[in-house]
């Protein structure tokens, strides 16, 4: 793994998977200690942290990796995200592991914003024996624009502990809701997203600046508040008056945070920019009337008027006319949180996605 630092995944899938089957090491390329190596020694679970800041780092971090491999008698290996999928195989490739697995967690960012990254993507393409794609359109991207054989490709979903996303203390969302000023705020619309411009904040914000003209005591969060597109978000932002709006760089507690909020959005701004987009199953499980575009992992689960309101994509008039939909409507919004919570528990449970890697792991 790379460039991870806190990573709540890892640590139930290091939970769940039977260790009566398989023997889990982690290689993480970090330049420091972060919560996830935390975790791991408190686990007392086998790892190893390679000093990583960026590709000049590549040679060396391949060979500690290899020596770990051989040392370990590795059999598997399973890497995540750009950094870690070009040393991890190479590693493997080198030490003769036969089995190679990469996680693609983009989708077309490279394609769109950093062309020679492409090369790195079909490199590891090539090295590994198995990709894993986190939602049908990245699976759709390996074959169509990189050339991919289908038969190396398996698309296992992200999984979630679903139960966690009901409310399991009030008292913390008391505190999170005087902590971030929304007590008594009302409508409060929620948005958890860096700040980059594909996830479209800039089409949220002027939204919301229409809904303030109806309820003036409406409130916006912005979860997860940096980015390269900081600048722009927050010449946007300056048009609203701060008492409206709260930034937070930061929230662990995610599983409490959703239930802060009368209304989730998320609009990117367009249907492949996410390769899956978290945020999509953790508001419907949280039961959150929700207005979203279809990106990722969006476009196979959203049903509009059912389990979410369906959008545009840039468009911030149909921005706030789905969120006024949803706060005067008492019926729709209740039954579009239902249905929400049904379409999750179908495909997104943590075991169903233990059972897939399981299955391919054996």
């Amino acid at each position: 793994m790379s460039g991870i630092n806190t990573a709540l995944a890892f640590e139930w899938i290091n939970e769940q998977l039977d260790p009566q089957k398989f023997k889990l090491h982690f290689i993480l390329l970090h330049h420091s200690k972060g919560g996830f190596e935390e975790y791991l020694i408190k686990s007392n679970t086998s790892f190893i942290r390679i000093d990583y800041r960026d590709k000049k780092d590549i040679v060396n971090s391949t060979y500690k990796t290899f020596q770990f491999l051989k040392k370990n008698k590795i059999e598997i290996v399973h890497s995540h995200l750009l950094d870690a999928g070009i040393v991890g195989s190479l590693a493997a490739k080198m030490a003769g592991i036969k089995t190679r697995i990469y996680t693609r967690h983009y989708s077309t960012y490279h394609h769109i914003f950093h062309p020679k990254g492409v090369y790195y993507d079909r490199l590891i393409n090539k090295l590994n024996t198995h990709l894993i794609a986190v939602s049908k359109v990245v699976k759709d991207i390996l074959i169509e624009k990189e050339n991919v054989d289908e038969s190396k490709i398996q698309i296992i979903h992200h999984g979630f502990p679903l139960e966690k996303f009901d409310l399991q203390d009030i008292t913390k969302k008391s505190a999170l809701q005087e902590l971030y000023k929304t007590k008594g705020k009302y409508p409060v619309i929620g948005v958890i997203a860096r700040y980059t411009k594909w996830k479209g904040i800039q089409y949220i914000i002027p939204a919301f600046a229409e809904i303030l003209k109806k309820y003036p005591n409406a409130h916006l969060v912005l979860a997860n508040a940096n980015g390269d597109f900081k600048a722009s978000i927050k010449s946007k932002l300056d048009l609203l008056p701060k008492e409206n709006y709260t930034e937070i760089a930061f929230e662990k507690d995610l599983f409490t945070l959703f239930h802060c909020f009368d209304v989730f959005v998320h609009t990117p701004i367009d249907e492949h920019s996410e390769a899956f987009g978290q945020v999509y199953v953790e508001a419907m499980a949280s039961g959150i009337p929700s207005v979203f575009t279809k990106s990722g992992i969006g476009n196979e689960i959203i049903l509009h008027n059912k389990n979410a309101i369906l959008v545009p994509y840039q468009n911030s008039k149909s921005i706030t006319e789905a969120i006024l939909s949803l706060i005067e409507n008492q019926e729709l919004r209740n039954a579009i949180s239902k249905e929400a919570k049904l379409t999750v528990e179908k495909d997104f449970s943590l075991s169903k996605m233990i059972q897939k890697l399981t299955n391919l792991y054996e």
